[in-house]
């Protein structure tokens, strides 16, 4: 049995997808359903599970959503047509992107304007890595840092930028970034990483968690890429590290003849599933949190969800005979509740 379980912090959610599950548990309190969500609103499958429940839709093709309907787009960000095509069928539609990623989409754009092909490091396939291409779908090449940028061909004689999704690991960004400096001496790349703080923090904890724990457990889900990250830096750092879901996937042998355990979680893992998670491995000793910074990152509720719930408090005041003129609406104090409160609401 472990004695010890070392507890990663930061972990969890990341202020983005605090905001994302925020703003579709509005939508689901606010609408009858079903309410409908472009993609998956975050990659975690306990937290899309339980918006089904909820009677959230989620779809992968924007012409799935009946004409009327509420729509929220993922945290993930979304190609323009798909921006344009669900503001023109929804009644109310909710871009719930993460502003991170928006900066993204920003420098494809900018960079595209000015001449520039673009090599944007990413995996193939993911939500957010074919909203960002889909923004200059001419310029822009994915390279994905398990292949290399030997996959990358320029196609004009205008300079190259390198922009990355956010939620890669570290190394893969910069084994990717060497290589295209050495290629392209005058490489464009932004002052500031594309790599998101949360992604770069969770896994500078988790490489401390390595210098003392014996096997590490990591918890989010399969496709979340940040989670996948997590993973590989703790492998690369030379400990058994395994991707659970939750304490089900828990298999027996990775704890036999392990002390101590290292325990962190995904941007968009539930903490409830931590917890969970610490009570089925039993350490014997209880819980020592090893922090490596703290995060006090807050992004406000979608601009269109504000202005929708701000006219829907007016309405019904008036209603009311304005009982509560000029108080604060339901988003006002939205600092104050968080992703897992909101969740609760939900049964999670």
């Amino acid at each position: 049995m472990p004695s010890k379980v070392l507890l990663a912090e930061p972990r969890g959610f990341c202020a983005g997808v605090e905001m994302a599950i925020k703003a579709l548990t509005w939508m689901v309190k606010v609408f009858e359903p079903p309410v409908y969500c472009y993609h998956e609103i975050v990659h975690n499958a306990a937290v899309v599970a339980a918006f089904e429940r909820a009677g959230v839709v989620f779809v992968d093709d924007i012409e799935d959503v009946p004409d009327g309907s509420p729509i929220m787009l993922s945290a993930h960000g979304s190609a323009p047509e798909v921006v344009v095509t669900a503001t023109n069928r929804a009644a109310v539609m909710v871009d719930a992107v993460c502003p991170l990623v928006t900066k993204v989409h920003h420098e494809v754009r900018r960079m595209a304007d000015k001449g520039y092909d673009i090599i944007y490091v990413g995996h193939e396939g993911h939500d957010e890595a074919v909203g960002a291409i889909a923004e200059a779908p001419d310029v822009a090449q994915l390279v994905d840092p398990r292949v290399g940028i030997d996959t990358f061909e320029p196609r004009s004689e205008g300079g190259v930028a390198l922009l990355a999704q956010t939620t890669l690991g570290l190394y893969e960004w910069e084994d990717v970034l060497s290589d295209a400096q050495e290629l392209y001496p005058d490489l464009w790349t932004a002052r500031k990483s594309d790599l998101c703080y949360a992604t770069t923090n969770r896994q500078s904890a988790i490489q401390k968690l390595a210098e003392r724990a014996d096997v590490l457990l990591v918890i989010g889900s399969e496709n979340s890429s940040n989670t996948q990250a997590l993973v590989r830096v703790g492998s690369n750092a030379g400990v058994p590290a395994y991707r659970i879901d939750g304490p089900a996937g828990i298999h027996p042998s990775w704890l036999e003849g392990a002390e101590v355990v290292g325990v962190t979680a995904g941007a968009s893992a539930p903490d409830q599933r931590v917890q969970d998670v610490i009570t089925a491995v039993a350490p014997s000793e209880g819980v020592e949190v090893v922090r490596v910074t703290d995060e006090d990152e807050y992004f406000p509720l979608p601009p269109q969800l504000r202005r929708f719930m701000q006219a829907l408090q007016a309405l019904v005041e008036g209603g009311f005979a304005c009982r509560n003129p000029g108080q604060d609406g339901p988003v006002d104090n939205d600092r104050d509740f968080s992703a897992t409160e909101a969740l609760s609401l939900l049964g999670v």
